[in-house]
């Protein structure tokens, strides 16, 4: 009980916008994730990388706000990653990257 009533008075617990903004930031990345089952052809390329970008500058927020906001920091990373995929499938379908080679069949 003493650990949740830390957790619960905590500078970014429930209380606080440090923990609810995360919260809702979660949206970013169940949205990407979804989209992972779109065709590339839908992927906005323009708002992807702008995606990347805001991430990368969130997590740089969350590093250095006082007090360090780790939720923040997951939430950004996830999204990140969920959005440097997509970017991946981008490329992938415009031809920028290399498709990768199937072993020969005997």
């Amino acid at each position: 009980m003493a650990a949740f009533r830390t957790f619960w008075n905590s500078p970014v617990g429930p209380k606080t916008t440090h923990f609810w903004g995360p919260i809702a930031n979660f949206s970013f990345v169940i949205a990407g994730v979804a989209d992972t089952q779109k065709p590339p052809d839908m992927i906005s390329g323009n708002m992807t990388a702008v995606m990347c970008g805001y991430s990368g500058l969130f997590m740089r927020f969350a590093w250095v706000v006082q007090p360090r906001n780790y939720l923040l920091m997951a939430c950004h990373a996830s999204n990140e990653t969920v959005q440097l995929y997509q970017l991946s499938r981008l490329a992938s379908a415009h031809g920028y990257l290399p498709k990768k080679e199937e072993p020969a069949k005997k």
